[in-house]
């Protein structure tokens, strides 16, 4: 099942933003593909500054939900200079619908 979701960056944060994911923690990387998310892909809609999330997921579990682990507290909070967050340090986050998939 593929999942997707829009995020939001936060002006002139488009270099550090995509520094920091090339540089992804082991741990984090280790912890989604422990919980079944793989082929996770951030696109940037640098017009609007919204980011475009979709990920592949083995089960129920998102990224989205696991944001009680430590690993992805720390990971929100490092990320939360570059973003628009909740008052938790989570990056505001909107689920999109799917209206049309192609094989």
């Amino acid at each position: 099942m593929k999942t997707a979701f829009k995020m939001h960056l936060k002006p002139g944060c488009k270099e550090e933003y995509r520094s920091r994911h090339a540089a992804i923690w082991p741990e984090l990387k280790q912890l989604l593909t422990q919980n079944g998310i793989a082929d996770y892909t951030i696109f940037l809609d640098e017009s609007t500054n919204t980011l475009f999330a979709v990920q592949h997921q083995s089960n129920n579990s998102s990224s989205q939900d696991l944001g009680a682990d430590p690993i992805v507290q720390r990971w929100w909070a490092y990320m939360s200079d570059l973003m628009l967050t909740n008052p938790d340090n989570s990056p505001i986050s909107e689920p999109l619908e799917q209206v049309f998939h192609m094989d």
